[in-house]
């Protein structure tokens, strides 16, 4: 890499509970310019899942650990999480979701659908009797995965779509959260004033999420269109299609469902409108819990998220002036180490010139989906080191 500039990135997995030796090797990869993202997968927190799919052998401790040390070192890590693994219900998928954002995972959770593989445990009617597993015969898509070069002969996979703990209608409410949390969260869409809502208004990162999915949208119509995509979409999945969206119009590839609904908003005009009704949803969502923020901190906090996401066809930086150190609050959270809200002004200098994206096309594939894995979405500003919070 130092003498030829290649390869750009390795994608490595890491062993189960060698710790050290993981951080150690990933670290030199960091160092070197070839992390594509550090997988630290745990697929349940759920005890009872865990055993149940003899995963509990591998320590939490281990990985919680991992988790520290990358976050403090500034080495971007993902995390695997799997829908519909035998005894996992949606409280406790949507709880575990909550409690790796609290415990320092704001980069990406990746969700997997669970897929029976030939010859595992799992394949024996016995076991699936067991645990009340339903599945469904799902061709096997790739991630960004190419429309052009579909294969002649199609594979397939043995899907699982409900199980006795999470039948069929909380297997769809289980996806649907999977994609909102994804979008809102981890595409950074809303990161911002989602962390100032948890910090200052002590609202939980679940709940904040639900309101989104389930919360009363009546007269939010961008809003509601997302939660009805998502929702629409986890039911295709159940009934056979495949698990990723297709789009000829953009890149001519499977997208995930969340990322395609960011292009959506963003290349039909509808980013605008989205962030005014998140204020207002926010705003509402916060007021009902007796947890009304100071006036204009939600606006600004919305407006500081708005500001920073990468858009192309930027023709100048951008100066913005807040009252609060929103931006500390928010990068000290991302990095372990909360400061406390101040009232104070601040000013940052965004810069979105240094590179500039002139087509969709190209914005689509270098942000949206070279970003996913470290969640590149955010533009850098003067007054914050570049590599935090995706700042890249």
């Amino acid at each position: 890499k130092a003498r030829l500039g290649y390869p750009h990135a390795l994608s490595v997995q890491n062993t189960k509970n060698a710790t050290e030796r993981a951080y150690q090797v990933q670290s030199i990869l960091a160092q070197a310019g070839l992390n594509k993202g550090v997988a630290i997968s745990l697929q349940s927190v759920d005890p009872g899942t865990l055993k149940a799919i003899k995963r509990d052998n591998i320590s939490s401790r281990s990985y919680a650990e991992l988790q520290r040390r990358f976050t403090r070192d500034k080495v971007e890590t993902y995390s695997d999480m799997i829908l519909g693994l035998p005894g996992e219900t949606y409280e406790s998928f949507a709880d575990g979701v909550s409690s790796l954002i609290d415990g320092g995972q704001h980069n990406r959770i990746q969700f997997n659908n669970l897929s029976i593989l030939p010859n595992a445990e799992m394949g024996d009617p016995a076991y699936q009797k067991k645990y009340g597993m339903e599945a469904v015969e799902s061709k096997i898509i790739n991630i960004h995965g190419s429309l052009a070069e579909e294969e002649e002969i199609q594979e397939t996979q043995e899907l699982v779509v409900a199980t006795s703990t999470m039948p069929r209608e909380q297997w769809v409410r289980t996806r649907a959260f999977s994609w909102m949390a994804a979008f809102l969260y981890f595409d950074k869409v809303l990161q911002i004033p989602i962390t100032i809502a948890h910090e200052v208004g002590k609202a939980g990162y679940r709940e904040l999420i639900e309101h989104f999915l389930e919360g009363d949208l009546a007269g939010f119509p961008a809003l509601a269109s997302v939660r009805d995509f998502f929702r629409a979409e986890a039911r295709k999945i159940q009934e056979g299609g495949p698990e990723y969206v297709q789009s000829r119009e953009w890149l001519n590839i499977w997208w995930p469902a969340d990322e395609l609904m960011l292009i959506k908003l963003a290349t039909e005009g509808r980013l605008d409108a989205f962030y005014a009704e998140a204020e207002r949803a926010l705003a509402r969502f916060l007021e009902a819990r007796g947890a009304k923020l100071e006036d204009g901190l939600l606006r600004e906090s919305v407006l500081l998220n708005r500001s920073l996401m990468k858009t192309p066809f930027q023709e100048a930086d951008l100066d913005l002036s807040l009252s609060w150190n929103l931006l500390e609050v928010y990068q000290s959270v991302l990095l372990g180490m909360p400061v406390p809200l101040e009232r104070e002004p601040t000013r940052h200098h965004v810069d979105r010139t240094s590179k500039v994206w002139l087509t969709w096309e190209d914005w689509c594939r270098e942000v949206i989906w070279y970003g996913n894995k470290k969640g590149a979405y955010l533009y850098g500003t003067s007054s914050s080191p570049a590599e935090l919070a995706g700042h890249h």
